[in-house]
């Protein structure tokens, strides 16, 4: 029977999130353990595959288990197993055609800077230091222009494509289309907060956003110059890619059209048409 989990982790000791032969990964780790507490095999998906060293906390895994599973002896028995790295927050059954990838309609990841010259010791694991002071007035005055669906080229790493694929299919889209995009000081305190939803995201897309937000913080960059960087549709536009440790995927929702759904026809320089045709999601 279909299950879904809501799964958080720390990924600084893991290679990223999808299963990797010999290597060591969160959906490794996870795999493993409902396969020892179930003793039949675990195949499942996870909503979106993170980087290494990138953390979650509303991460979501679909998978079948075995019918008449007690849930609650599960969830606790993985927790133990899996040491406290990889957490199953919430464990229920779903429908047969539930996917935790293909059926998100949405994404949202937080990233953490720590704004002060001296570095916060506690935090140090799940945020980014930057000594010098930023204009957060700027870097959310440069998160304006991202909303809406845009050819997110600039901030992606290109799909690998194989030699095998025929040159009469088209690359991969990098098509997104964000919902929200904020930046916020977490009280009085250096600790700065940016948080984007979207239907989906492509490869490194919210780190680089991230870095390149951080550059017009600290005035290497104009807000203005965002639109001009996504029109570019060219990676060497955006070259400042934040660290891994400081990105968290919080919430994966399934509510509305999915990531996949036509968009209306919108007049846009950065637009090449409607729709997303490409990978769902790929580690930021």
């Amino acid at each position: 029977m279909q299950a879904r989990l809501l799964v958080a982790y720390d990924g600084a000791g893991f290679r990223g999130f999808a299963p990797n032969p010999g290597t060591r990964t969160v959906l490794g780790v996870l795999t493993d353990a409902v396969t020892t507490v179930t003793r039949i095999p675990f195949e499942p998906t996870g909503a979106g595959r993170t980087d290494a060293g990138v953390h979650a906390w509303g991460q979501v895994v679909s998978g079948d288990l075995p019918e008449g599973t007690d849930l609650t002896d599960l969830q606790r028995r993985v927790n133990k197993l899996t040491g406290g790295e990889v957490v199953i927050r919430e464990v229920a059954w779903a429908d047969a055609d539930f996917d935790a990838r293909f059926s998100a309609t949405s994404r949202t990841y937080r990233y953490h800077v720590w704004n002060d010259p001296v570095p916060h010791p506690l935090a140090g694991r799940t945020s980014w230091h930057v000594a010098r002071p930023l204009a957060l007035w700027a870097m959310q005055a440069a998160g304006d222009p991202l909303v809406g669906e845009h050819d997110f080229s600039s901030f992606c790493r290109a799909p690998k494509v194989s030699p095998k694929v025929s040159e009469a299919q088209p690359a991969p889209s990098l098509v997104r289309r964000v919902r929200s995009v904020r930046w916020r000081r977490l009280g009085d305190t250096p600790m700065l907060r940016f948080e984007i939803t979207a239907t989906s995201f492509c490869h490194q897309m919210v780190r680089s956003i991230v870095g390149t937000m951080v550059d017009v913080g600290l005035g290497k960059r104009t807000p203005g110059e965002i639109t001009a960087v996504l029109r570019a549709r060219d990676r060497a536009a955006a070259p400042t890619v934040a660290p891994p440790h400081g990105l968290v995927l919080w919430e994966v929702g399934y509510d509305g059209e999915r990531w996949d759904a036509p968009a209306a026809p919108r007049a846009s320089a950065t637009t090449p048409g409607p729709g997303l045709v490409a990978d769902a999601e790929r580690g930021c």
